[in-house]
């Protein structure tokens, strides 16, 4: 491909940029499943479920630096060397995750700090790797933009596949040889890509200026990015929050007095319905194989993701079809809708068979989330370029690091309590269970997560002191009961996290009446002269 307005599919590029989105999965599931595996993240590492959530976290919101970061200046430094940068974190990721887990010697602060930080390498690798390929591919496929981006984003799920069932095939493996995995689709995305060239993207095609492209983002757009940068930054530095908040959010305010802009209405409201929407797919699935673990017997929890995965990998593929025949909006309509009723039932499943139904349904709920919103912004915010196509990502995957993924660890850990308290037996052990609720001597309270989630923790070794005053002959039937209440919890938090899905289909049938307002959805496509106009 020639770097022109033309801009013919090449069938080379696009599938090289789908590889790379593979090798984000490859390393996404690895270590999800690394965290979620006790002998690391508790034995190893001595994790809560609240922290473990944190260590997922930090794998998930730097995505949002790297990808926005890289959106600003990706027309100056060019998509190849985006590439390079990604390629270069992913396998520095590899050689500290290596070390970390494999070195004998190492104290555990040094291990955590190498895990900690290792994601953070990771993450910034992975949001620069959407950083270049949904520019390209949106900028080869201009007529139909929702169709491939939904193909690209096939990657996603298909390596969450492959690399979950390389892992659970290599169970009796060490983790130092699973984490290599990621190596292999990194070195072949790096080959097919590193002769290619590269697009010019369709902003920078049609001669919009960079205010322009900034205009599109605008002090709305910047307020959004603001508010979950100053939360992550709020609890990794040591910095005054007042101090901070002002910085952050002086940012913003320089954004718009610079581009004169608000920004595109429509561009702050789809970045703010990308919290919950990352939060409902991303979040949940960094969580799934944890929670199910004690919900499924004589099978590894990881093939409830595998499985959600095959779905979404296929229907992804198939989605020419399927967008052909229903615009974006209602296919967003009817995600939100299975993708409430998937959780819902996934948190009262029981039995293998029950399980796989209901992980069905979340599958089909969450696969077309993620692109065809890609898509909608492509389509309708045409002039802000890279910017406004990779700054919903970069939202979205900061606010499940930052919120989602610490939120749902919060969650199951009040849940544990709350299925305590419940528990009939419980009343038995004297000091454990105080009008209706777990006494206070046996919780940790925990507020470290941007001091907006609390959550209490239950420390079971305090509770196996109480359990010792409990009757003899009970004392037995109790602990059962309790390990019992503590296993299950996580499955019933699903339930709660129906809320997620639940705004996002609020907003959807709000945006939906509103195209319907406007004469219905129509795609705007930039002209020469660099305005915009509406397709049919």
């Amino acid at each position: 491909m020639t770097d022109s307005a033309d801009n013919k599919p090449n069938k080379a590029l696009f599938w090289g940029c789908f590889i790379a989105l593979v090798t984000t999965s490859f390393g996404f599931i690895t270590r999800i499943f690394m965290l979620s595996d006790s002998t690391i993240s508790t034995d190893l590492l001595a994790l809560d479920a609240g922290e473990v959530g944190q260590y997922i976290g930090i794998q998930i919101w730097p995505f949002a630096i790297s990808i926005i970061g890289f959106s600003l200046i990706i027309d100056k430094v060019g998509y190849k060397f985006s590439m390079i940068f990604a390629f270069a974190c992913q396998i520095i990721w590899t050689v500290m995750g290596y070390l970390a887990i494999s070195s004998d010697s190492m104290d555990v602060e040094t291990r955590k700090q190498l895990i900690y930080w290792g994601g953070f390498i990771l993450a910034l690798g992975n949001g620069t790797v959407e950083a270049f390929i949904n520019p390209v591919v949106a900028t080869m496929f201009t007529k139909a933009k929702t169709k491939w981006l939904n193909i690209l984003h096939a990657g996603w799920p298909g390596g969450l596949v492959v690399a979950g069932v390389l892992v659970i095939f290599m169970e009796k493996s060490p983790w130092e040889q699973k984490l290599l995995l990621i190596a292999i689709p990194a070195v072949i995305y790096f080959i097919m890509l590193i002769k290619q060239t590269f697009p010019v993207q369709e902003r920078v095609s049609a001669g919009i200026s960079y205010k322009g492209m900034l205009s599109e983002f605008g002090f709305l757009g910047g307020l959004v990015a603001a508010f979950v940068i100053f939360l992550q930054l709020d609890d990794s530095l040591n910095v005054n929050s007042i101090v901070l908040m002002v910085i952050c959010g002086g940012m913003a305010v320089g954004l718009g007095l610079y581009t004169g802009s608000l920004g595109r209405p429509l561009m702050f409201v789809l970045l703010l319905i990308m919290m919950p929407l990352a939060t409902t797919e991303i979040g949940t699935d960094a969580w799934i194989s944890g929670i199910m673990e004690n919900a499924v017997e004589k099978i590894h929890p990881g093939w409830i993701l595998v499985y959600t995965s095959v779905i979404m990998m296929v229907l992804r593929f198939l989605a020419g079809p399927i967008t052909h025949r229903l615009q974006p909006i209602p296919i967003l309509i009817i995600s939100s809708v299975l993708a409430i009723a998937g959780l819902a039932s996934l948190s009262g499943a029981a039995g293998a068979a029950i399980i796989f139904v209901a992980a069905t349904l979340y599958a089909l709920g969450k696969t077309f989330f993620w692109p065809t919103m890609l898509g909608v912004v492509s389509e309708q915010t045409p002039k802000g370029g890279a910017l406004t196509l990779n700054a919903v990502s970069g939202v979205g995957m900061l606010a499940v690091g930052v919120l989602g993924t610490p939120y749902i660890g919060a969650l199951q850990e009040k849940k544990i309590v709350s299925e305590v308290a419940i528990i009939q037996e419980a009343a038995a052990v004297p000091g454990l269970i105080e009008d209706g609720s777990v006494s206070e001597s046996v919780l940790k309270q925990q507020d470290k997560l941007y001091g907006t989630i609390k959550y209490p923790v239950l420390q079971m070794d305090a509770v196996n002191e109480l359990i010792k005053k409990a009757p003899e002959g009970e004392q037995e039937e109790i602990t059962k009961a309790i390990t019992v209440a503590k296993n299950g919890s996580g499955q019933k938090a699903l339930k709660n996290m129906t809320v997620f899905p639940f705004v996002m289909l609020i907003a959807y049938i709000l945006m939906f009446l509103y195209f319907r307002s406007k004469g219905g959805y129509k795609p705007l496509e930039l002209s020469a002269d660099g305005g915009s106009s509406s397709d049919g």
